[in-house]
């Protein structure tokens, strides 16, 4: 995920809005920092900043997840972007569905300029449709398909993939539902 942001956060914020990505060891490393240090960023966070918090669903149930993360925002006394709206949040959760590989299948134009020997008809197949929706693991999928085209033998390189799909995205025709959302809440403070 850092890397994938870092390459896609410059073009959805672009030149004038900063930001900082503080990457976790995994989901589980997130969640068990996440509410203390939302408690000590709501001490001295700036009027102007904001934060974005970008977790992979997995397996969880995506309600108790989100509500999870929006609890321990409240908790920090740190406005939502769920519960105040549009204009004054200081903080948006999102929830990469299933996980952040469903991104990557949302814009299969960029996969296939990265890869160029995928199969370009693979969103037109029933499983992955509708990218939030692929069951069984996204990574796994993106692995076999990229693997069937040559790519890969010796396993996925998650780093290397984020980097060469997020150059290539186009944010605007993501069909990824949760991307869209993503992509929409960082739209609000780019200047």
């Amino acid at each position: 995920m850092e890397v994938f942001l870092a390459e896609l956060l410059p073009r959805l914020l672009g030149p004038r809005t900063a930001f900082t990505i503080h990457a976790h060891q995994g989901k589980s490393d997130l969640l068990a920092k996440l509410a203390p240090r939302l408690r000590a960023y709501a001490k001295w966070l700036p009027a102007t900043w904001r934060i974005v918090v970008v977790v992979d669903r997995d397996r969880d149930d995506c309600r108790e997840l989100k509500q999870r993360l929006e609890s321990w925002s409240a908790a920090a006394g740190l406005l939502t972007a769920w519960t105040c709206g549009q204009s004054s949040w200081k903080i948006v959760n999102r929830i990469a569905v299933e996980e952040l590989e469903a991104w990557y299948f949302g814009d299969w134009k960029a996969v296939r300029q990265a890869y160029p020997r995928v199969a370009e008809g693979i969103p037109r197949q029933e499983a992955y449709r509708d990218p939030d929706a692929t069951i069984g693991g996204t990574w796994e999928a993106l692995e076999r398909i990229l693997q069937r085209a040559g790519y890969f033998a010796g396993g996925l390189r998650k780093t290397e993939i984020a980097r060469a799909v997020a150059r290539q995205m186009d944010p605007a025709s993501n069909t990824s539902r949760s991307f869209r959302v993503f992509r929409d809440a960082i739209s609000q403070v780019a200047i």
